[in-house]
């Protein structure tokens, strides 16, 4: 498994979605959504995928994960037997200096929450930060997706 490292903040405005070079369609469910061990299925486009995560270490930046890619008809049928509760967002790539944020606009019953995503390869990394970039949530598992199944935003 590998170890990734990343940081997750509030979006406070939709200034991003110009800056965006990709906009993707996500539905994903969960098989297990316990933290020491989350099981994801995913449909982006018309491919699949399975991923697993470990629990994060204290500061939440960082945890296991495995992922690989599966047949789009054996992610279907999977997203039948998950666990109650789908998330449905699109997220967009956005490149800012060498990083590429993934900000993530939910709908549904997480309607109204929007959370960017960056990938680094040491906690203590700099990177920078675009205007849009709100408060900083990493490690607060209420923003976790497997957590948003559970206690969607609509109910906070």
């Amino acid at each position: 498994m590998a170890l990734e490292i990343e940081r997750k903040f509030l979006v406070v405005s939709d200034a991003f979605k110009k800056e965006a070079f990709k906009k993707l369609k996500i539905i994903q469910g969960f098989l297990s959504s316990v933290p020491e061990r989350t099981v994801r299925v995913r449909i982006i486009g018309d491919l699949g995928f399975l991923t697993v995560k470990g629990i994060g270490n204290a500061s939440g930046a960082s945890r296991y994960e495995w992922e690989k890619e599966i047949p789009f008809d054996e992610a279907k049928d999977l997203l039948k037997i998950c666990e109650p509760g789908v998330i449905d967002k699109s997220r967009y790539l956005v490149k800012v200096g060498i990083h590429t944020f993934e900000v993530d606009e939910f709908y549904a019953e997480n309607k109204g929450l929007v959370v960017a995503e960056i990938e680094l390869s040491s906690e203590k990394e700099t990177f920078t930060k675009p205007k849009w970039l709100g408060n900083e949530v990493t490690g607060i598992t209420k923003y976790y997706n497997a957590a948003l199944v559970n206690n969607p935003y609509v109910n906070w």
